[in-house]
């Protein structure tokens, strides 16, 4: 039966793609989707109405929900003006801080496991005494190496950072 709809129809099913959709891929991919959903649709057609209009009431199902579907993704998309008046005072150097954070924190996972936990626990405002109860290191030994790790990051940070190895 599929055979036969696609045959007699299959015409009338490509001039009626050119309704719901302007792109002439776009339109091939919706006529696709037309021919799956009627090959999927067959099980149900009882013969109540012609097979033309049960080619009709798929190929328009799918148009529609294709509309519907474009509608959604067009409306979520916006240009780069709109969304500069959508967004009230952007405060540049919030973003700058939160570009040199990233960048920290991306050399910061570049550390050795050890060195990464001394940092983050010293971030944290931890001293040398309590990161070493934590690592099982001396405080004398926390300490330098805290002092080493952040002259590392500073001088990684300085020469472009996330291409750097820590």
């Amino acid at each position: 039966m599929y055979a036969e709809a696609s045959s007699l129809h299959g015409a009338a099913m490509q001039r009626l793609i050119r309704g719901y959709e302007a792109d002439p891929d776009k339109q091939k991919d919706l006529l696709q989707e037309i021919h799956i959903q009627l090959w999927k649709s067959f099980g149900s057609f009882d013969g109540r109405c012609s097979l033309r209009t049960w080619v009709y009431r798929i190929a328009h199902n799918v148009g529609a929900s294709h509309v519907v579907r474009s509608r959604r993704l067009s409306s979520r998309l916006t240009d780069l003006e709109a969304l500069e008046a959508e967004i009230p005072g952007i405060d540049e150097e919030q973003v700058d801080r939160q570009l040199s954070a990233a960048r920290i924190f991306d050399l910061i996972r570049r550390l050795k496991p050890m060195d990464r936990q001394n940092i983050m626990l010293y971030l944290e405002g931890e001293e040398a005494g309590p990161i070493a109860d934590v690592t099982g290191l001396s405080p004398a030994n926390v300490a330098t190496k805290i002092h080493r790790i952040k002259k590392t990051l500073k001088q990684k940070y300085l020469a472009g950072g996330a291409n750097a190895r820590a």
